[in-house]
């Protein structure tokens, strides 16, 4: 083979080496679109969002019940980026961090927010060594916390308000506010009744009010009380469940109470992930 020749071969396969590279940053560019995006993955029968601001900011909530939360990512976050900015661990229950070890082995992970109760399952006791291991800054979510994700983008604690490290997991979930402009999404993890109850009587309709609500642990019977629903006025309720699972979530009457006050319910066994792109002044768009 001639000199020549290989240089030629070279060079057309640099070339082709270049035009790929080009075409999958081009995607990228385009696909990280420069609206606000939430999404609900469609994880089986427990939790995991994701929050990606128009800044590029993005922050996980919970990682669901297994390993499933990383084709999820990989579907929603651009090719080659294996960072995240922070993940919210609303409770330590199985179904909420069954996945987070594996995210973990995958991306670099710049901050952990905790709600302060805790689990004697094994799976919780290797995620805290693991995160101590990798030195990810791990912090006590409270009420008052603001979580700036850029271009007006913000998360907003509402509960813990106090110690709940001897509280039920569920009754101790973060509960959190994020805000895009006009847009206000109600996160509210597994929080029970009784939660909802200490969040109405310390917060104002204003500080409540969302356009939609990630109803409390998976459309249970024990959360979103007909009290809390109307003061945050959700025009839609996003479920996070299982097809077929063993707690009938969601419940029949929660069902009929969202159906009452005219909420419209998205639900991922149904629909599998839903996501969210909205604007600053309000408009959305629901990708089902």
């Amino acid at each position: 083979m001639s000199e020549s020749f290989k240089k030629y071969s070279l060079l057309i396969f640099t070339f082709i080496l270049l035009f790929f590279a080009f075409l999958v940053i081009r995607a990228d560019l385009q696909n990280s679109n420069k609206k606000f995006s939430f999404s609900m993955f469609d994880v089986g029968q427990g939790d995991s969002l994701l929050i990606k601001s128009p800044s590029g900011v993005q922050v996980l909530i919970d990682g669901g019940p297994s390993e499933k939360i990383l084709s999820a990512l990989k579907k929603e976050m651009p090719a080659f980026d294996r960072s995240l900015d922070a993940i919210i661990i609303t409770n330590p229950d199985q179904d909420h961090i069954g996945g987070i070890l594996d995210v973990l082995k995958v991306y670099k992970v710049g901050t952990i927010f905790e709600s302060g109760t805790w689990s004697d399952s094994r799976t919780y006791k290797n995620l805290e060594e693991e995160i101590i291991k990798k030195k990810i800054p791990n912090i006590l979510a409270k009420k008052g916390m603001k979580l700036d994700l850029g271009d007006g983008a913000q998360i907003d604690i509402l509960f813990p308000d106090r110690n709940v490290t001897s509280w039920p997991t569920n009754e101790g979930s973060i509960v959190a506010r994020l805000s895009y402009g006009n847009v206000k999404i109600m996160l509210t993890g597994d929080a029970t009744n009784k939660t909802e109850d200490l969040i109405l009587k310390e917060n104002s309709k204003e500080k409540l009010q969302s356009y939609i609500l990630k109803a409390g642990h998976h459309g249970s019977k024990y959360s979103s009380s007909i009290n809390f629903l109307k003061i945050v006025s959700p025009e839609y309720a996003l479920i996070s469940v299982g097809k077929n699972n063993k707690y009938n979530h969601p419940a029949p009457e929660i069902l009929g109470i969202f159906s009452d006050l005219g909420v419209k319910v998205l639900r991922t066994d149904q629909l599998g992930t839903i996501i969210v792109k909205c604007d600053k002044i309000g408009v959305c768009e629901i990708n089902k």
